[in-house]
């Protein structure tokens, strides 16, 4: 996680400067002043045991200053390879050499190195059963939220209350059979001592006998009429479920804010080291001296912790000081076997019961606890559904089997349908919008011939020519008609202008049956007929010009339906079949609204002591929620304001006063409220 590897990198750095290590440097650098650095002038391991420690510690820092944690079987075994806990408990003499000291040098960063991959272990371990913990709850917070849910509840877990219940009644059986048997033993016995002692012995055996049948008659009965089977003569099967859905999530809770109250204070008190554990002026000696309280007073609360995170009987009040007070036993024992302070080997033998045994029992009681009041499991869940399923599957498979072809020809005629929209709808409106932008002539919009209006029109003008050279007098008024009366009536006839048919026409009107006769009349119409279907196509033309003008909009417009529905289909596809991993931006950002209301209600109804700081319990809760801000915010903002708001989600985790941290959270807000949906 995040959170905890940069909190396990700065306490890297910080233990290479108790040392006098810069950043970066290696452990076998060579040091001029014995009292300022690690290696107390030794340019080399003068040992092959100092070179073994130099490779662990080297190995440990490697992996906290990447963000990455060992495995504890992995950190239990380095320190094992050490040498540490096999270390007698001999006196050390009062002047030692220089290879000794760098021993003993190397040997405190090995341990600092290992209690700090420790400490990320254990906050890890905090986080991953937190975020478990708060999905349980919001699932009794549901089954809780109406009856019908409650109901479905009730369904679900039907089966195995009653095999509990069955299981439960085998078991009294089978103790009580064992009684009786053990009653006709006794009897078998007492008739025995009958044969012996007398008609007497016998009876009174016998009345013996009856009598302790009777008390387990009467035993029974009264189980029978005990609190409990009161309880479920009076309460329906739902409300019996939805009692102990509030009895596990007010356990689930209990075990969460003590989860969280010791992540508070593994934070706010674990492996705090003092400033003068880095002040230079003074020397190697005096800082390991301050640093290694630090770490024994560290590996002491872990340990006090881990014992005590999974009693949930007790108010947090008393957890919170039964930690302290075992820190404290720990911390004494450190101090019972070295006066002065504690030996690498006492504290590697420490973290070694930590990895191996507390941290261990933690993890099972936290499983068991949760295996206990947790959700059911998916088989518990959804037996209903795949109870009907298997029910119904040899009518699904009767249907199937009958209806092969019918379903075959279905999926052909889909897989058809699908190709010819995306070549019809897609495709093909594609390549049309290519061909307009590219002035492909073939890709033009036309509602009519492209040389129709010209030869219509040509075909006007010889019909008008020659009509009036077969009628000059009444066409033109005159016995001859002109090459340049000719000329002018086609430039007329272009421009639409026909008078000389229409004069003749007029003429004819005044004897129809003469014109009729001598076809005059007749041709006149026809001309005139001609002379319609002209304008009819130079109005056409227009039309036709107008859509030449926006055939790229009508490309567009073509192409608009299939873009949309295979964009929908698309979104839809990946909707269903996408990662739960790869939530839509929509989701992640009404997380990320929830996320800051929790921490914002955490900030405002949290407990706060006299300082203004928040109680360990809302600390670790905090803790909790930044992280899952964090991973949101990862995936959303962009990455050259990634920074400054890990700035400022830092401002908002390392800060103690709650009106600073609220500060923090409401310049989250409205800085990052672009990316982060929040107005």
């Amino acid at each position: 996680m995040a959170i905890v590897a940069d909190k396990v990198r700065r306490l890297d750095v910080h233990i290479d400067r108790i040392v006098g290590l810069e950043p970066g440097s290696t452990p076998d650098a060579e040091h001029d002043q014995q009292e300022t650095g690690l290696l107390t002038a030794v340019s080399e391991p003068p040992s092959p045991r100092a070179d073994e420690l130099l490779r662990i510690a080297r190995a440990l820092s490697t992996a906290s200053r990447s963000g990455t944690f060992l495995a504890p079987s992995r950190i239990k075994q380095m320190l094992e390879d050490s040498g540490l806990v096999t270390e007698t408990e001999a006196e050390e003499p009062e002047e030692i050499g220089v290879a000794s000291q760098y021993e003993h040098d190397i040997e405190w960063l090995l341990v600092a190195k290992a209690t700090v991959q420790t400490y990320g272990i254990l906050m890890n371990t905090f986080f991953d059963q937190i975020m478990p913990l708060s999905d349980d709850i919001w699932y009794w917070d549901d089954v809780l939220s109406s009856y019908p849910k409650s109901c479905l509840y009730a369904t679900q877990i039907a089966p195995a209350r009653a095999w509990s219940r069955a299981k439960e009644v085998y078991d009294v059986a089978c103790e009580r059979i064992k009684n009786i048997q053990l009653r006709e033993q006794q009897q078998a016995e007492g008739v025995a001592a009958a044969q012996t002692g007398g008609e007497s012995s016998f009876s009174e055996g016998a009345a013996q006998t009856w009598s302790q049948f009777y008390s387990i008659v009467r035993q029974t009965m009264n189980e029978a009429s005990s609190v409990s089977n009161l309880r479920r003569r009076i309460l329906s099967p739902v409300d019996l479920c939805r009692a102990e859905a509030r009895r596990k999530r007010a356990e689930l809770q209990k075990l969460r804010e003590t989860i969280a109250s010791g992540l508070g204070i593994l934070v706010d008190e674990g492996l705090v080291f003092d400033p003068e554990s880095t002040e230079e002026n003074k020397g190697l000696e005096s800082r390991l001296m301050v640093a290694d309280s630090t770490l024994a007073d560290s590996i002491a609360l872990m340990h006090a912790i881990l014992t005590n995170s999974t009693e949930t009987n007790e108010p947090l009040s008393v957890f919170e000081d039964s930690v302290f007070a075992d820190a404290r036993g720990v911390r004494d024992a450190f101090t019972a076997a070295e006066s002065s302070k504690p030996k690498a080997s006492s504290v590697a033998e420490r973290l070694i019961q930590i990895l191996d045994h507390s941290l261990l029992q933690h993890n099972k009681a936290v499983a068991r606890h949760a295996s206990e009041n947790g959700r059911p499991s998916r088989v518990v869940r959804y037996w209903l559904p795949a109870l009907a399923l298997l029910v119904s599957s040899p009518t699904i498979l009767y249907v199937l089997v009958k209806r092969r072809d019918s379903i075959i020809d279905w999926i052909q005629n889909l897989g058809v349908t699908v190709r010819d929209f995306w070549f019809n709808w897609v495709i093909d409106p594609i390549r049309k919008v290519i061909g307009t932008i590219r002035h492909d002539a073939n890709s033009e919009i036309a509602i009519m011939s492209r040389d129709s209006l010209k030869a219509d029109r040509e075909s006007l003008e010889r019909m008008v020519v020659e009509f009036t050279m077969d009628n000059p007098s009444v066409a033109v008024g005159s016995p001859n008609v002109t090459e340049l009366q000719i000329a002018d009536i086609r430039a007329k006839v272009r421009e639409g202008d026909v008078t000389p048919v229409l004069k003749a026409y007029e003429a004819g009107l005044r004897r129809p049956f003469v014109g009729a006769v001598s076809g005059d009349l007749v041709r006149s119409l026809l001309i005139q007929v001609q002379k319609t279907k002209v304008d009819l196509e130079v109005a056409i033309s227009g039309i036709d010009s107008l859509l030449k003008s926006q055939e790229l909009l009508f490309g567009f417009v073509g192409l608009a339906p299939g873009v949309v529905v295979s964009i929908g289909i698309v979104q839809y596809l990946r909707t269903v079949f996408g990662s739960r991993k790869g939530l839509r931006r929509g989701e992640k950002l009404r997380r990320v609204v929830r996320v800051l209301r929790k921490m914002d209600r955490i900030l405002a109804a949290g407990h706060t002591n006299p300082k203004g700081e928040l109680n360990y319990k809302d600390r670790g809760l905090l803790l909790c929620e930044a992280h899952v801000l964090r991973e949101l915010a990862a995936e959303i903002l962009p990455g050259d304001v990634k920074r400054e708001f890990l700035e400022d989600l830092e401002d908002l985790t390392s800060v103690k006063n709650v009106v600073l941290q609220e500060k923090a959270l409401q310049r989250i807000r409205w800085a990052y409220a672009e990316w982060l949906g929040k107005k």
